[in-house]
């Protein structure tokens, strides 16, 4: 495991990258339900449903990172809770389509960028707004496109894993009624949570603004500084 990306890191040039570009985001959902065509790497069926699978279970509450904190002190519409919305998305064959789509469109339209190579410090979050950004910015703009097309915001959460490298990494989980399913910016493939081979640490909780842990390790990250 890559301790470097474990550290509290400074928060500066906070300004530029939480100003959101609404140009991006409309040219983002305007092409969220091209089908792709093409080869082995982006070959997931659109039409049909996965197959079902166990959901992830959480065991009490986590301490939230520090850069997701204020990412909603500025943001605090992308992390409130509407605990009237559904827990899981009911999913039907449109609704997978979508998912899959917007995974696709996002991860080819935004390019990867360590936040240290794009602002000068270890981690922010926020949206990517340029057109650059790394794993977190990704995922937040997967679910913002979602939620305007009607997806329930509850049902999918920010969530922390550490990844085949050994390193902090953050995923956007859709919680559904076959299934826990994830959204990476690492693979254009939609899969089951168990299927990633990540180890889960921590997550968005569904109840109130914080975290709830996953039982993956007893030392989490804090930090997502990653790809």
């Amino acid at each position: 495991m890559r301790q470097d990306y474990f550290k509290d890191g400074f928060f500066s040039g906070l300004n530029g990258k939480f100003s959101f570009s609404t140009n991006f985001i409309k040219a983002a959902f305007v092409s969220a339900f091209v089908v792709f065509a093409g080869g082995a790497a982006q070959a997931q069926t659109l039409a049909s449903l996965p197959a079902s699978s166990n959901p992830i279970a959480s065991i009490g509450a986590a301490k939230p990172l520090v850069a997701w904190s204020k990412f909603c002190d500025s943001n605090p519409r992308e992390c409130a809770v509407d605990v009237t919305e559904p827990e899981v998305v009911d999913l039907t064959p449109q609704v997978w389509k979508t998912i899959v789509s917007v995974n696709q469109r996002v991860n080819s339209s935004v390019k990867a960028v360590t936040d240290a190579d794009h602002w000068g410090t270890i981690d922010i979050w926020g949206f990517p707004d340029d057109g650059r950004g790394d794993c977190e910015d990704f995922q937040l703009l997967k679910r913002k496109i979602l939620s305007e097309n009607g997806l329930p915001r509850r049902a999918m959460r920010m969530t922390v894993v550490i990844d085949e490298l050994g390193e902090g990494h953050a995923v956007l989980v859709i919680r559904t009624n076959r299934g826990d399913y994830v959204l990476d910016n690492k693979t254009s493939s939609v899969l089951p949570w168990s299927r990633t081979g990540y180890v889960y640490i921590k997550r968005e909780s569904q109840d109130t603004v914080g975290w709830v842990s996953l039982g993956g390790i007893a030392t989490s990250p804090t930090t997502t500084a990653n790809r």
